[in-house]
């Protein structure tokens, strides 16, 4: 069961390309959860996951997962069933990915902030079949939106809790399967792994989307984890490395970055939470060597608190916005500790600073493709025409871990694709030459997107969301710079009757339609009406500047008073 199986929902690679990826190397013949096994077998009693509550060995990490695969296919689930996960960063979260990878199920990498209006479209259109759902979280029932969402939903069969009350009524994670044998449930998990086909879907990850909610984007067993083997091998990695990662772990970068590439190599992964007190505690505590910090940390690694991690730190990685000199020289000290930068994205292509680069590169690019396989080109924005080195336009893709279309959207394929299959990423970046080198510079972007602390909210899908108020007539959405997250999200909206609404009634509009609340807007601006260009498209240039005007002016109007 691969593409064809799909209905023609899943856009294959071109032949010749995949028979040019099996060639080089850079596609795998073997499932992912075998990858897995194979390195807990090489390296059985080195650990694989400290968090700060527990510590687990490969072996102990690959047997519990065996056994929970087991459990999940008992339960009735079968191969290739997508399983939505709202699961925050703790050892459960790993034990669940691996679990569903081995059982052959596809794991959907939602967030635990989504609420309906996410989750309800992206279930339905993968078809999900189960979904796990974290228990204990302080501020929102997930067990009760769960139950309420397969109570109209088509497909979901099961809901499963992770840390939940032993007396609740779904199955929880942590006691499946455990009276199954060892040996039992490793049979069970090689008879499903036979019938892999390294075309099958190994997980659902979402994009930021440039229209409506998010897309869907399927990454295969042929790929997906040479992609995070492919980043441990830029970096030097190895089973000595302990990697610390404080992001969410089902994000694509988390399992890129963190949970599959540190167990790639034999390296052992510190699952930390967002809280940067608690997460630079457990880097000290368990002696990390390598972490990835994301925008929404930079603040955080400027203060005090981080010199109880970087005592054993060799490197960091920096990614989501354009590195400060005073952050870069924070985490590069040339006294052992090193710096350089990451660039990358759910679709697939990733760049990261060679270990060898000279300090400029580190700085004010964010390195080189991660695979020889990768190809880039900078085209002039809107066309086909490609653009010299040194010249900004659009970033351009396609290689053996680039997706070569969105699940089930073939009006967006066209647009998000050029005519020879390279994905159009909609950021504007460069070429530059350093030291006769070619290293790619991001420098801004072309979709009209906010990233507020490494989370993409799409500025038309909130628009329309906006819009669905009666009491609003026109909306614009739009970044305004933020010290600690980058970015957070401004409306500039004009009223129906010319009454402003005050910004809980917007905010309790969005709770009623089911919006995460990490997409609402932080602040809203009250217009007559929104400024127009000479196309008669709104001006959010303008827009976005005279935000940006008015946040420097209440800062500096802060500071004055203080």
């Amino acid at each position: 069961m691969t593409f064809s199986d799909w209905g023609g929902r899943l856009v294959p690679f071109p032949e010749d390309r995949a028979d040019h990826y099996r060639a080089s190397g850079a596609w795998s013949s073997d499932p992912t959860g075998q990858r897995l096994h194979e390195i807990a077998t090489r390296f059985p009693d080195r650990s694989a996951v400290i968090t700060a509550e527990r510590e687990m060995s490969f072996i102990e990490l690959d047997r519990r997962t065996d056994q929970i695969a087991a459990g999940l296919i008992r339960l009735g689930l079968q191969r290739l069933d997508p399983v939505i996960f709202q699961l925050t960063n703790r050892l459960e979260t790993v034990l669940a990915w691996y679990g569903c990878v081995k059982a052959g199920l596809i794991p959907v990498a939602t967030l635990a902030a989504h609420r309906m209006h996410e989750i309800g479209n992206i279930s339905r259109k993968v078809g999900a079949v189960a979904h796990i759902v974290e228990a204990s979280l302080p501020t929102f029932d997930l067990v009760g939106f769960a139950r309420e969402h397969a109570a109209d939903h088509p497909t979901i069969r099961h809901i499963l809790t992770v840390a939940g009350a032993a007396d609740g009524a779904e199955p929880r994670l942590e006691e499946l399967g455990l009276d199954i044998p060892v040996a039992s449930a490793r049979t069970i998990v090689e008879q499903t792994e036979a019938q892999t086909d390294p075309l099958d879907v190994a997980a659902f990850q979402l994009s930021g989307g440039t229209t409506g909610v998010p897309k869907v984007i399927p990454r295969i067993h042929a790929e997906y984890w040479n992609n995070a083997l492919l980043y441990a091998r830029r970096l030097g990695w190895d089973e000595h490395s302990r990697v610390a990662h404080l992001i969410p772990i089902i994000h694509n970068a988390g399992i890129t970055c963190g949970l599959h590439a540190a167990h790639s190599v034999g390296a052992c992964l510190i699952l930390a939470t967002a809280d940067a007190s608690s997460a630079f505690e457990l880097m000290a505590r368990a002696r990390a060597t390598e972490v990835l910090i994301g925008h929404g940390h930079y603040q955080a690694v400027l203060s005090p608190e981080f010199d109880k991690a970087r005592a054993s730190l060799s490197r960091v990685v920096l990614s989501g916005a354009k590195v400060p000199l005073e952050l870069f020289e924070r985490v590069d000290d040339g006294a052992g500790h090193w710096a350089g930068q990451l660039f990358g994205m759910s679709e697939g292509l990733f760049t990261v600073t060679p270990p060898g680069a000279p300090t400029k590169a580190r700085l004010t690019t964010v390195g080189t493709p991660v695979a020889a396989d990768d190809e880039i080109r900078i085209l002039e924005p809107g066309t086909e025409n490609e653009l010299g080195d040194g010249e900004v336009g659009e970033l351009c893709c396609r290689g053996p871990y680039t997706i070569p279309g969105y699940f089930d959207a073939p009006d967006h394929n066209r647009e998000a694709f050029t005519s020879d299959g390279f994905y159009r990423t909609g950021d504007l970046a460069a070429i530059t030459i350093i030291d006769g080198e070619r290293y790619l510079s991001i420098e801004g972007r072309i979709k009209d997107l906010i990233n507020r602390g490494g989370e993409k909210i799409n500025a038309e899908e909130l628009e329309l969301l906006l819009l669905a108020h009666p009491g609003v007539a026109n909306a614009a959405v739009v970044a305004m710079p933020d010290p600690r997250l980058g970015e957070r999200t401004c409306a500039y909206l004009v009223a129906t009757d010319g009454e402003p609404l005050p910004l809980s009634d917007i905010q309790a509009h969005l709770a009623q339609l089911g919006v995460a609340k990490f997409k609402w807007p932080e602040r809203l601006e009250w217009a007559s009406s929104l400024p127009h260009t000479n196309v008669n498209k709104v001006d959010k240039k303008r827009l976005r500047a005279e935000i940006a005007a008015k946040v420097a002016a209440e800062a500096e109007m802060s500071h004055t008073v203080v």
